[in-house]
This record gives C-alpha cells, structure tokens and sequence, in this order.
C-alpha cells in the first residue's frame, strides 16, 4: 500500500495497481518492465510514477479499451511517452501482441500478449471482480455483455499469468481459468443474471 493506492500482480516483470476510484469495480492498471522499459496498460490514477520511474525508463502507454481512458493521457504526458490508444495494428518496437476482442462502433477491445513471460491483459473481457462471475469458486469470468458470444481467440493463447483490468489477476493454471471461463460464459449467463434478484429477496 502506497498511500492510497493498493498494489497488486507484484512479480519480477512488474506490478498492478487499483485505483481508490470506484472500489466496487476496482479499476486496475498494470506496469510492464521489459529490457529495462516500462510500458503503463490502461492505468488508473494512483500514486505510483516514482516506482514506475525506478523500475525503468518509460516506454510508453497502452490502452486496450476505448472507454479506458482512465488516466492514460495524464501518464503519457507527465513521462513523456506516446499513448497508444485500442493498438488493432501493434505497437512498434513492443514485446507484445495484439489479440482483437471486439471492433464495433461502440466497443473497440484488443487484448494484450507477452509470448515471454506468458503474460495476458485483458481490459474489461475477462474480470477477477464479483459482477464478472455466475457461480461462487469461479477465479476467473468473462464480462457478461461478453457472455453470449466470448472471446474464443483468447482461448488459444496458454498464459502463466492473466492480468485484469478490474480486479487482481490469475497466477496458478491459468491457462485452464481462460479456458474454463470461455467454456462456460453463455451456459452460466442465465445464472449471473438471476443471482441479484435472488439475493434481494433474500434480504
């Protein structure tokens, strides 16, 4: 904890971090370090640029998510990085990949792969929060707007890691969380959207 800003996805390669924002959607943004470069994912305010700047020398920020603007131009100007916004075409002299999740008119989602370290950032298609998941268990859920038709080329990707734009990620098999999550999205749809009113009356 730093501050106000709680710090999450601590590894060798970098660190995530929630905003205080809006606690129930726990708003989380990502520094990845590669070759002695950090590139900032979809990050929210927070109290981190002197750790950022002692990780490494700043690369630039990447948002993966249209309406993730969040504080991605107030990084990219106070480092004086370019912003790379929703990068369907890649971002130039990056370790990364760019999985399309959605490109429509009003959602514009690219998922984010590291080939090395076999790391997976999503924005907002899967989520660690609990309006993410239908069952209690679940480590893992697909955004339920997502449900009826989920991102199925994530599924093909095999990540140690699985970072998230809201909430904390998956860092044992989670591989298999991608690939349960994907499985069962539409068949637990009905579920996730039952649960609150049964919950209400329960009260």
């Amino acid at each position: 904890m730093d501050g106000l800003t709680d710090f999450v996805d601590e590894t060798g390669w970098g660190f995530g971090w929630v905003s205080p924002e809006k606690a129930r959607v726990r708003m989380t943004g990502h520094a990845l370090v590669s070759e002695g470069r950090v590139w900032l994912v979809d990050p929210p305010a927070g109290d981190v640029e002197a750790r950022l700047r002692a990780l490494g020398q700043p690369a630039g920020v990447i948002q993966l998510l249209d309406r993730h603007e969040r504080a991605s131009s107030e990084f990219a100007e106070r480092l004086g990085v370019p912003h790379h916004r929703v990068p369907f075409e890649g971002v130039a002299d990056s370790p990364f990949e760019f999985v399309p999740v959605l490109r429509r008119r009003f959602w514009r989602e690219v998922a984010l792969w590291w080939p090395e370290p076999r790391v997976l950032v999503c924005a907002d298609a899967l989520g660690t929060v609990p309006h993410y998941f239908a069952l209690d268990g679940e480590r893992l859920g697909v955004h339920p707007l997502l449900r009826p038709k989920p991102p199925r080329r994530l599924g093909e990707l095999e990540p140690d890691h699985v970072l998230c734009g809201h909430g904390a990620g998956v860092h044992e098999e989670a591989t298999t969380a991608v690939r349960d999550a994907l499985a069962t999205a539409r068949r637990r749809l009905p579920r996730l959207l039952v649960e609150p009113l049964l919950a209400l009356r329960e009260r």
